[in-house]
């Protein structure tokens, strides 16, 4: 919530030093809110020869309740009638017997720009990741009795990504970017954290936690994209198609599955200082390819076949830039997204709502 609230305030401090732009006709060397796409959307755009740009993004997502496929299912329904794929294993139930019922993920992420050149851009982004997921843990066995209740909390510093961002526009036309990004991700995150669980007889053992409390993927990644947007007026728009391909297994035995991504956005500009944004973003992710031979557990996390899906998610952003004294070019955006449609690879918990806050200042 302090990430929320200085932003918040810095936003009142970008609109208070904009208030005399109280129509679209102003300075017209002034920054737009429209030159840039909404802040969840990454390596956009291209910098001119020696230009640097530093950015700062707070990401959160909420994941609540469980779905298989299309279908919710309860703790309950979970816990007695969907099979423990590690039956047969010393201390393995039928069933699953931990449940997770919900998980909150922050992402601090650090980027940095510069042009090479008009046509090529370099890009550099880290990130820290926080993750907390609760779960219930009913008695060995069968039946609903519950056991008790427990939280894994990993944190740390995630994937790396390198990204050369290429137009393939001519330039004739300055408001518009036509992009070609060839990126790819390294694997500095975690893929070995560890955590105490409360196993269905009552144990308290500290195992190698699930795939989606680990860090990194532990794979080289290619990260290719296309981008293009233009503007015209108080209207700008966009799309982007991107897709994340691991280069093979990790260390540990697996790779996440390959990701597809398309997304388009429109945006409006009353005043140069402030823009809004509607955009939808369909995704499209396998299951996992392998497994960790130390992950086992009666807990849906751990199968690697309950990863993956496809998506659909509108997104509804704003998007602010000082035009005067110390704030002039400083950007400050907001994107808040609910899913439309979910059909997930198997049982996994369901993502409710994302939200990206964003600091970013060219010079």
């Amino acid at each position: 919530m302090k990430t929320l609230h200085f932003f918040l305030g810095a936003a009142i401090s970008c609109a208070s030093l904009s208030t005399s732009a109280l129509s679209h006709e102003q300075d017209k060397t002034a920054p737009h809110a429209l030159d840039h796409a909404p802040i969840g959307v990454m390596a956009d755009h291209r910098h001119r020869q020696g230009g640097w740009m530093l950015s700062y993004r707070y990401m959160h997502m909420n994941m609540q309740g469980s779905r298989f496929g299309t279908t919710g299912l309860t703790s309950d329904q979970i816990a007695t009638t969907q099979p423990n794929r590690f039956f047969g294993n010393p201390m393995q139930p039928p069933t699953l017997r931990v449940v997770p019922s919900d998980m909150q993920m922050d992402m601090h992420m650090l980027g940095l720009m510069y042009g090479l050149n008009d046509r090529i851009t370099l890009m550099a982004m880290g990130n820290v990741l926080s993750k907390q997921m609760d779960h219930l843990t009913y008695q060995g066995g069968m039946g609903t009795n519950v056991l008790g209740g427990f939280t894994t909390e990993t944190s740390g510093i995630g994937d790396t990504t390198l990204v050369a961002i290429i137009g393939l526009d001519n330039r004739t036309k300055p408001k518009q970017q036509f992009n070609l990004n060839l990126g790819i991700s390294v694997p500095t995150g975690s893929t070995t954290e560890q955590g105490q669980i409360l196993t269905p007889m009552g144990g308290t053992p500290s195992p190698r936690l699930p795939y989606p409390m680990q860090l990194g993927s532990g794979t080289f990644d290619l990260k290719p994209a296309l981008t293009f947007q233009d503007r015209r007026g108080q209207w700008g728009w966009g799309s982007q198609v991107s897709a994340r391909i691991p280069l093979g297994k990790n260390s540990e035995g697996y790779a996440y599955g390959s990701q597809g991504e398309a997304t388009a956005w429109l945006a409006y500009e009353p005043v140069y200082w402030a823009s809004v944004s509607g955009r939808l973003k369909a995704s499209t992710q396998g299951s996992i390819d392998g497994i960790d031979p130390r992950i086992v557990a009666p807990v849906q996390t751990a199968d690697p076949d309950n990863q993956g899906g496809e998506s659909i998610e509108a997104l509804f952003g704003v998007n602010l830039v000082g035009q005067s004294g110390g704030l002039r070019g400083h950007r400050l955006a907001l994107e808040l997204g609910i899913p439309l449609y979910r059909n997930l690879n198997g049982l996994q918990l369901e993502t409710d709502l994302s939200l990206t806050i964003g600091w970013q200042k060219a010079f």
